[in-house]
């Protein structure tokens, strides 16, 4: 659900007679995946940690997780609404691309927005019910978030002609109405006089540290994979704005599959903070390989079908021509990229679990810095896409080999 409120987006914009107003949405998306994904560490330090916590049968430390990663959460979004104005103007002098894709751009970063308090929260939440393995919860809320947002993007963008305006306040609005049912699940769950009564423990110097340690790592890890993505689509600007719409339409179909893996991710991610939890080390290694092929088999099988009818599927999100044939041209670069990804992907939900945020670091940034950037930098300087696209796959096969070479250490 979490990738298809995106693409509901894209079809809409991607549909309107300028394609600026898509590519500047893409453009901004490299600016929230650094104000949001750089705090991802929110949803992934708390699934592990609370799944570590309910397999030790600790109801106060479960509980005591949420409060405080919920207060840092309410925290960085005051901050980075006080920061709106200069994180704005800094962030798109840093983006290069035509002035008509910026203006949409902007238009849709000051939409957008206000939702991050609200979308911070949500990652608490999100985390925190998936290490209590409440799946159910979780589904229950993106179906909200999503349905939110798509209705949302029919009355702005359709009904109200506000284009890439209309897609940020869409969004932002879901992400409102997350957290409130969010809330509600919560309270239903805790008491709120026991909430109150938990909440006079949230201080606890140790425990903060624990977690800034575990968040850091985390932090470093994400904003490797974000500055990657963020210099792809930078780079695909460069070589114009069809290059760079075409590109934003691949990269939606790895987001989408990403997002199925990510479901496996979860699941491996909860469930291997679990057993570590009750020292159960013995089932790691037949986890790993259930969800390892589970993984390889739904990366490839979303290659597959994108590559066998890419004008039919491709046709639902842009009726320009010059952008779908730019996509044909490359679309064979799923296979690759979505093989080595989806081992990637789980295998990053399984040090998660354990709390190894370490190895997701060093993973990330040798993945990015040996395996992305080299042959990036010589994209940029043939201006080659296909080597943009080489040197994404290089990135993802550096990752899941990295994060494979450290499987041993933590399994036995």
């Amino acid at each position: 659900m979490v990738p298809l409120a995106s693409l509901v987006d894209t079809a809409f914009l991607g549909h309107l007679t300028e394609i600026s107003y898509l590519a500047g949405v893409a453009i901004a998306t490299v600016l929230f995946n650094y104000i949001y994904w750089t705090f991802g560490f929110l949803r992934m330090g708390t699934t592990g940690s609370t799944a570590q916590a309910s397999g030790k049968e600790s109801t106060e430390e479960v509980v005591l997780i949420l409060l405080r990663n919920c207060a840092i959460a309410l925290a960085i979004g005051i901050i980075i609404l006080i920061l709106q104005y200069p994180i704005r103007e800094i962030g798109f002098t840093l983006l290069r691309a035509d002035r008509a894709v910026i203006d949409a751009g902007k238009d849709y970063y000051d939409a957008l927005i206000y939702g991050a308090p609200a979308t911070l929260i949500n990652f608490v939440l999100l985390g925190w019910f998936l290490g209590k393995e409440e799946v159910q919860k979780v589904l229950l809320l993106s179906a909200v978030s999503k349905g939110a947002n798509i209705v949302g993007d029919y009355l702005f963008i359709v009904r109200w002609d506000q284009s890439s305006a209309g897609a940020g306040a869409a969004t932002a609005i879901s992400q409102y109405a997350t957290l409130f049912l969010g809330l509600i699940l919560v309270l239903r769950e805790i008491p709120w006089s026991a909430l109150q009564l938990y909440a006079q423990k949230i201080i606890n110097l140790a425990a903060f540290k624990a977690t800034f340690s575990l968040n850091r790592d985390i932090l470093i890890r994400t904003l490797a994979l974000v500055s990657t993505f963020a210099i792809f689509t930078n780079l695909s600007a460069t070589m114009g704005t069809n290059v760079l719409a075409a590109n934003t339409l691949l990269l939606q179909v790895v987001t989408l599959s990403a997002y199925f893996i990510d479901g496996i991710a979860f699941a491996t991610e909860s469930m291997a903070g679990n057993l570590h939890g009750k020292g159960n080390k013995n089932q790691l290694i037949p986890l790993l390989k259930l969800a390892g092929t589970s993984s390889v088999l739904a990366g490839l099988g979303f290659a597959t079908i994108f590559f066998l009818f890419p004008q039919r599927l491709f046709g639902l999100l842009t009726n320009h021509s010059e952008v779908i044939a730019g996509v044909i041209d490359y679309v064979w670069w799923l296979f690759p990229i979505l093989s080595f990804g989806s081992i990637a992907y789980m295998l990053d939900g399984y040090f998660l679990g354990l709390t190894a945020g370490k190895v997701l670091r060093q993973s990330a940034l040798i993945a990015s810095g040996l395996g992305f950037t080299p042959v990036a930098i010589a994209a940029w300087y043939w201006q080659t896409n296909s080597l943009l696209w080489f040197a994404l796959a290089l990135f993802m096969a550096a990752r899941s080999i990295t994060l494979g070479l450290k499987i041993k250490h933590f399994s036995y």
